[in-house]
């Protein structure tokens, strides 16, 4: 299929096919015309680098994934995927647990602001909020908070 195809189904913009296979991510078939042709590879790629995207992998530790994948099956090769994977499982525990504890504080605000108590208790969600953002500020020394492209 073509790029505007591609990027349909995949609800990314052409634009972003392009970053990636100017980044060395995406190897689209090349025809004699200039048009690019992507292939059942390409579509598995894209689909790798979506999912690790939304895991918070970022394009460089992707890429550094693809390159893995395709060099041959080594004893290395294997030691350097696990290595990548469990950084980023470490990285993804903590920040379910901050978003755990983000969510239970959340949850317990929501509660204080009930019936129109929010005056009542706004001693008590600023504590709260400090209490979460103290939370944030140390699990960020531990795992990147990430965006997407």
């Amino acid at each position: 299929m073509y790029i505007k195809q591609f990027a349909t189904q995949y609800q990314v913009s052409p634009d972003t096919v392009r970053y990636y296979e100017k980044e060395g991510l995406l190897h689209p078939i090349k025809q004699s015309n200039g048009y690019r042709v992507y292939d059942a590879k390409c579509e598995y790629t894209m689909k790798f680098i979506l999912v690790l995207k939304q895991l918070g992998f970022t394009l460089q530790e992707i890429k550094q994934l693809i390159l893995l994948e395709q060099k041959p099956i080594s004893v290395t090769c294997n030691q350097e995927t696990l290595q990548h994977f469990a950084y980023k499982i470490t990285t993804i525990e903590q920040q379910l647990y901050f978003l755990q504890q983000a969510l239970q504080s959340l949850q317990t605000i929501q509660g204080l602001i009930i019936d129109e108590q929010y005056e009542k208790n706004k001693e008590i969600i600023a504590a709260i909020i400090d209490k979460t953002y103290q939370n944030l500020i140390k699990d960020g020394d531990e795992c990147e908070i990430t965006s997407h492209y």
